[in-house]
């Protein structure tokens, strides 16, 4: 399909703008899936689309992040093999299911992430207390309940990906004894997993319109250093008001789609 110089431009910046707010946050399709809607592309085809785009996105925000993934080899190796399963799961179900299968769940997934994320730091307080009262240790890579939710996180991001960065700060932050800014650098390589897997599956199996990919990638990839520099500024606080913020319009926005 052919677009205009008005709708290139448009799906470009759109590029830039997911690439940025998925390495601070997550949410970016959400920018980016309604611009390849407007121009013609029907939802299967964006949404393929769009995967397909945002794969340099995470991968140049990982990079923007490199320093707060220092130390943290072990967890990014053990945590990425649960999230290319998760994705990979996703990227089938997407050809195989309805494309509103998930329009329902997925705002609800939203607000109780957003709700950790807002107790996170007393819901942490109270199981540090509980552990010393326990004398036992945080499990560094956040046992099996932390990997279930990854799963189930990454599943739902190789289907469609809207807030999924949202669903992983939420799970490791009630589940892993750390920064917010550190894992923060964990959910840009796991969304880069993701987006990978399922790209490589689209590639054989789904149909996908080139100039979209090639626009969203450039604009993504340039999104993802922007949203490094911005991202890794913010005290955890203003970081978690602004994931409260953009989860919470994410929601209205898949409500009203």
């Amino acid at each position: 399909m052919a677009l205009s110089i008005w709708e290139a431009l448009a799906v470009f910046a759109a590029g830039v703008g997911a690439g940025t707010i998925n390495t601070i946050v997550g949410s970016g399709t959400l920018i980016t899936f309604p611009v390849l809607l407007a121009t013609g592309l029907p939802p299967i085809t964006a949404n393929v689309s769009n995967a397909l785009g945002l794969v340099p996105g995470s991968v140049s925000g990982a990079i923007g992040y490199r320093a707060e993934l220092r130390g943290q080899t072990g967890r990014v190796l053990r945590l990425g093999v649960t999230a290319l399963l998760g994705g990979l799961a996703g990227a089938v179900l997407l050809l195989a299911l309805p494309s509103d299968a998930f329009d329902t769940i997925v705002p609800v997934l939203i607000a109780l992430a957003l709700i950790l994320i807002i107790l996170q730091p007393r819901l942490a307080k109270a199981v540090q207390r509980r552990r010393e009262a326990n004398g036992t240790e945080p499990r560094p890579n956040g046992g099996p309940v932390l990997h279930t939710g990854l799963f189930l996180a990454s599943a739902y991001g190789g289907y469609f990906g809207a807030a999924q960065g949202i669903l992983y700060l939420s799970l490791m932050g009630l589940l892993l004894d750390d920064g917010l800014q550190r894992l923060n650098a964990v959910k840009n390589i796991l969304g880069a997993v993701v987006n990978g897997v399922a790209a490589v599956f689209f590639l054989f199996v789904a149909d996908f319109d080139w100039t979209a990919v090639l626009l969203i990638a450039v604009g993504s990839a340039i999104g993802g250093q922007l949203g490094a520099g911005i991202g890794r500024k913010l005290k955890p606080a203003v970081l978690r008001g602004f994931i409260v913020v953009v989860g919470t319009v994410a929601i209205v926005q898949l409500l009203l789609r």
